[in-house]
C-alpha cells in the first residue's frame, strides 16, 4: 500500500479520538465553573457558624466571622435586638420605677456588639446561651458606674430589706427595731445609724407617682406632696368667704380690742410696742389680746 492510501486510511481513525478530547475538555470546563459558581454551604464552615441556625442566619454569620463584613455585623445586631429587650426586661424588675427601661436597652447594646465580636462558633455552643450573661453584665456594670452610693451601703440595705421581708413572713406583722436588729446580728444603735446612712442615698424621682386617698386609687406625683416651706398654709385655706367672716367679727370687738388685734396680726407689733401706744403695760394688752382672740374663735365657730 502506498504512502498516501495509508494516511487515508488512517485519517478516519484518528478523527474520532480528537472530537472525544474536545468533549471531555468542555465537560470538565463546566463543572469546574459550575463548582465554582455554587454557593458555599454555611453549615459546612463549623467555625464560622454557629449551631441551631437556619442557613440564612448562617450565612450571615460566616460572612462576618470570615469576613469581618460590617453589614453582616449591623444585621446580626438587628436580629438579636429582641434578646437584648429580653435581658433589660428581666434586669428592670429589681430596680426603681425611676430607672428607664430604654437606657437599660442602650446599654445592653454594647454587651451584644462585644459578645458578637468574641463569640467563637466553633465551640458548638448557641450564640444566645453566650450573649445573655455579657449583655446583663453590660446593663449592671453600666448602672454600677453611675450610682454614686458606696456598694457597702447598697449591700447594708438589701439585708435589711431581707430581714424585713423575712421577719414579716415569720411573725405575720410588722416587726420591731429590737426584733430586725437581733435579726441581723447587730444592736440597735448599730441599726440606727445603718437605717441614717441609707436614709441620706436614697433618692427618688419627684415626677413619679404615688397612691393617695383612702383607697388608694388616686395618683398624684411627687413632687406634689412635698411641703413648701416659704408658703403659709393658712393663707391658701382661707377663702374670700371666710376673710369676710373674719372681718366682720373684727368690727364687732371693742376699740381697743381691734387696736391690738390690727398692730399685732396685720402690722407685726409686739405686745410691748402696742402698750406703748395704747399708754398701758404689756400685760394688759396681753390681756386684750386673749380676749379678743377668743371671741374671734366663737364668732368663727358660730359661722362654721
Amino acid at each position: 500500500m502506498s504512502p498516501a492510501k495509508k494516511a487515508a486510511a488512517e485519517a478516519p481513525a484518528r478523527a474520532p479520538k480528537k472530537a472525544t478530547s474536545a468533549r471531555s475538555k468542555s465537560a470538565a470546563a463546566v463543572k469546574a465553573r459550575t463548582k465554582k459558581e455554587a454557593p458555599m454551604d454555611p453549615r459546612a464552615v463549623s467555625h464560622t457558624v454557629p449551631p441551631q441556625v437556619d442557613d440564612a442566619l448562617g450565612a450571615i454569620w460566616h460572612a462576618f466571622k470570615s469576613q469581618d463584613d460590617a453589614d453582616a455585623r449591623e444585621r446580626l445586631i438587628l436580629h438579636y435586638a429582641p434578646l437584648v429587650k429580653y435581658v433589660a426586661s428581666r434586669v428592670a424588675t429589681g430596680l426603681p420605677a425611676s430607672v428607664d427601661q430604654a437606657d437599660l436597652v442602650s446599654y445592653g447594646v454594647f454587651g451584644l456588639i462585644d459578645a458578637l465580636q468574641k463569640f467563637e462558633p466553633g465551640r458548638g455552643n448557641k450564640f444566645e446561651t453566650y450573649a445573655i450573661p455579657r449583655i446583663r453584665g453590660a446593663i449592671i456594670d453600666e448602672l454600677r458606674a453611675m450610682d454614686w452610693v458606696p456598694r457597702s451601703v447598697r449591700f447594708k440595705q438589701r439585708e435589711i430589706e431581707k430581714a424585713l421581708a423575712d421577719l414579716e413572713s415569720m411573725l405575720k406583722r410588722q416587726p420591731s427595731e429590737k426584733e430586725l436588729a437581733e435579726r441581723l446580728g447587730m444592736s440597735l444603735q448599730e441599726l440606727h445609724e445603718v437605717i441614717t446612712q441609707i436614709s441620706f442615698v436614697s433618692v427618688l424621682a419627684l415626677d413619679e407617682t404615688v397612691s393617695v386617698g383612702a383607697d388608694r386609687g388616686e395618683k398624684v406625683s411627687l413632687v406634689d406632696t412635698l411641703a413648701d416651706k416659704g408658703f403659709d398654709p393658712s393663707t391658701g385655706v382661707e377663702s374670700q368667704e371666710t376673710r369676710g367672716l373674719l372681718a366682720a367679727a373684727i368690727n364687732e370687738l371693742s376699740e381697743r380690742e381691734k387696736i391690738v388685734v390690727t398692730l399685732y396680726y396685720f402690722e407685726g407689733l409686739t405686745l410691748a410696742e402696742i402698750g406703748v401706744i395704747l399708754g398701758v403695760t404689756e400685760s394688759r394688752v396681753c390681756q386684750i389680746h386673749t380676749k379678743a382672740v377668743g371671741v374671734l374663735r366663737g364668732q368663727m365657730t358660730e359661722y362654721e
